[in-house]
């Protein structure tokens, strides 16, 4: 039995004025992108969570196009950093410099701006790849000697490519584990594949499509403040933990495929995602389908499977798939 008790501490009327808003930011992207309404739907959770995303897909599918629609509908400063084999780590944190007659001077990079498109992450080393972990997780940056903090909301979207396996890096452990969602954008359907084709987004200036703010950056933050408000029960908290701790024990089929469980920040992420997807659809309580649509991109990228399960084809959505089937849902 699900306990619908609803939080006093957000009203109706405050759930269908930002459901609208929400409407309204995907018609401005559906504008530009089309056929990746699911992944659209997990930037925008994202981005309610105040969490960090890493979105996969093969080339040209639109990964940077849909980030880039994101952050224009949302009127946020944006700035994209391509990754490459040469980006050192200042190129995106900024640098302390000399100046004659002026002094020392902190340059800012450009890592200082509400939305950070970190493009084909994976084509840099390790070492410059590092260089964002304190920005995602204490939203500051650290240049020479003097800490500065980020602008708010701060919200990186990383791609990267799942083919290529020459001239790519993989990320750090640590890294990955500060994404909040890793999203698969996968292949349009036929219908869909017509419309992008009319579009004709690569020949086409992507001004051209008028995409308009229709939110500004204090109204993303007042809706952060009201997603933790969502009600989420006991019963749901203990479901959330029961999957996470099945990932630890292994104990199911494909449990010898796992090397390393889940992470606390797994729990955590899928507590406050599970009331972002919630305040999407209008509700002020968590369902247990709600934990259940949020599990596979909280969890993907911090299973850590091992060599056969790759010999054998097994993803960590298809361990998801059984863990999910073999808890009870409350």
């Amino acid at each position: 039995m699900v306990d619908k008790k609803r939080s006093d501490t957000i009203t109706k009327k405050e759930l269908k004025e930002h459901s609208k808003t929400i409407v309204k930011i995907k018609k401005q992207i559906n504008n530009v992108v089309s056929g990746q309404e699911g992944v659209v739907d997990s930037l925008i959770r994202g981005l309610l969570c105040n969490g960090h995303i890493l979105l996969e897909g093969i080339p040209g599918i639109g990964k940077t196009l849909t980030i880039k629609a994101l952050g224009k509908a949302t009127g946020c400063e944006s700035k994209r950093i391509q990754f490459t084999v040469d980006l050192l780590p200042t190129d995106i944190t900024g640098i302390t410099t000399y100046r004659p007659n002026k002094g020392f001077e902190t340059i800012k990079g450009p890592i200082f701006a509400n939305f950070v498109l970190a493009d084909e992450i994976n084509r840099s080393p390790p070492k410059t790849q590092s260089a964002m972990i304190e920005a995602m997780q204490e939203k500051q940056v650290t240049i020479g000697k003097t800490t500065f903090k980020l602008p708010s909301p701060f919200f990186v979207l990383a791609t990267q490519n799942p083919l290529e396996t020459s001239g790519v890096y993989p990320l750090p452990e640590a890294q990955v584990d500060r994404f909040l969602f890793k999203v698969l954008m996968h292949y349009p359907k036929e219908k869909e594949e017509k419309t992008i084709m009319e579009k004709n987004v690569t020949l086409s200036k992507f001004n051209t499509f008028d995409i308009k703010p229709v939110v500004s950056p204090k109204k993303i933050i007042e809706m952060q403040t009201l997603v933790k408000k969502i009600y989420l029960s006991e019963k749901i908290k203990d479901y959330t933990l029961k999957i996470v701790n099945l990932t630890r024990t292994k104990n199911f089929k494909k449990g010898s495929y796992v090397e390393w469980g889940a992470s606390p920040r797994a729990s955590i992420g899928i507590f406050i995602a599970s009331k972002a997807e919630a305040f999407m659809q209008g509700r002020s309580y968590v369902i247990p389908q709600d934990v259940k649509k949020i599990a596979y991109e909280i969890l993907r990228h911090r299973l850590i499977l091992t060599y056969k399960a790759e010999v054998d084809k097994v993803t960590p959505d298809d361990v998801i798939d059984e863990i999910l089937k073999k808890i009870n849902v409350p």
